[in-house]
């Protein structure tokens, strides 16, 4: 089983990598494979490295809610 977790693009460079912040956590991740065009500002769905779906704001703040009661309560 995979598990991506949506980040918001902070950044993007030249070599077609950005930044995604995860709920204060920042990574790099490779743009190459996202289904469609990126821009500062969106979120994207992210798995070992690299953005593999844009998904809409307000789904993934659920996401990002969902993920911090997981830590929160241990429940994972």
């Amino acid at each position: 089983m995979c598990i991506g977790f949506p980040g918001k693009i902070i950044s993007i460079d030249e070599n077609n990598y950005a930044i995604i912040d995860i709920g204060g956590t920042r990574r790099e991740v490779c743009l190459d494979v996202v289904d469609e065009d990126v821009k500062l500002g969106d979120y994207v769905i992210s798995h070992a490295g690299f953005a593999i779906h844009r998904i809409d704001e307000d789904l993934a703040k659920e996401k990002l809610q969902l993920l911090e009661e997981l830590i929160k309560n241990e429940i994972y």
